[in-house]
């Protein structure tokens, strides 16, 4: 079974196998991710320990990892609640934040890609083929390849606070995608597919310079088409 979308974004895991906490963090970050969980919802911890078979103190010490960031917030006699939708401009906000980051990520990730990960690449480049030839379930195939993507740039920069950050920062824009998952798209699977192309290409040719430039107009034209979607856009 694969794995929900944002499992890959979580810290190593031992050898001996994910923890209970880690457990319980991994199934309430897809819930939220996916919008199981709606914005705002609260988060019954007796229901999530009946889920999955274990006790409410590793469910509780999961939210509070949560809790920091910023995915949900503890209400005082309610417990724990997801985080509000994001509003537009927080939106934009975000994307701001990722320009100041992931273009350097990216050229870093360049210049230190070993064989698994130009393997991941080669991988992430066939579903995007994919996803421009118009291939069935073409945007959740798209989405899965962009979250891959983003957390092998992340992990690539070397810096482990540049990569918690990324991971953070596109756990919120996920949720944010996913209530507008049946609408129209502001991310244009197509056109941001081939975006990624350039991406990928600098990456596998080990071309810092290119890498980081290909990230950054991808990013603000993704912020450009985000902006206009919510109605947002600014001159």
């Amino acid at each position: 079974m694969s794995q929900p979308l944002g499992a890959n974004a979580l810290p190593a895991r031992s050898t001996s196998g994910p923890t209970l906490v880690e457990r319980a963090y991994d199934h309430l970050l897809s819930l939220l991710m996916t919008v199981k969980i709606a914005p705002g919802e609260r988060i019954p911890i007796d229901t999530v320990a009946r889920q999955l078979g274990i006790s409410q103190t590793p469910i509780r010490e999961a939210l509070s990892q949560l809790e920091a960031e910023k995915l949900v917030y503890k209400t005082t006699n309610v417990g724990y609640r997801a985080s509000p939708q994001m509003t537009p401009e927080e939106v934009h906000d975000l994307y701001t934040l990722r320009l100041l980051i992931e273009p350097y990520a990216a050229a870093c990730a360049a210049e230190h890609m070993d064989d698994e990960a130009l393997s991941i690449l080669q991988a992430i480049q066939a579903d995007m083929d994919a996803v421009v030839e118009r291939d069935e379930q073409a945007y959740a195939r798209f989405a899965e390849a962009d979250a891959q993507l983003h957390r092998l740039i992340a992990k690539g920069s070397g810096n482990r606070l540049i990569e918690e950050t990324i991971e953070r920062l596109h756990a919120h824009l996920q949720i944010f995608r996913s209530l507008y998952q049946n609408s129209a798209q502001p991310n244009a699977p197509e056109v941001a597919a081939r975006e990624h192309q350039r991406i990928i290409a600098a990456l596998l040719a080990h071309d810092p310079a290119a890498a980081e430039q290909s990230v950054r107009d991808h990013l603000t034209c993704s912020q450009q088409r985000m902006d206009r979607a919510n109605g947002t856009s600014r001159g």
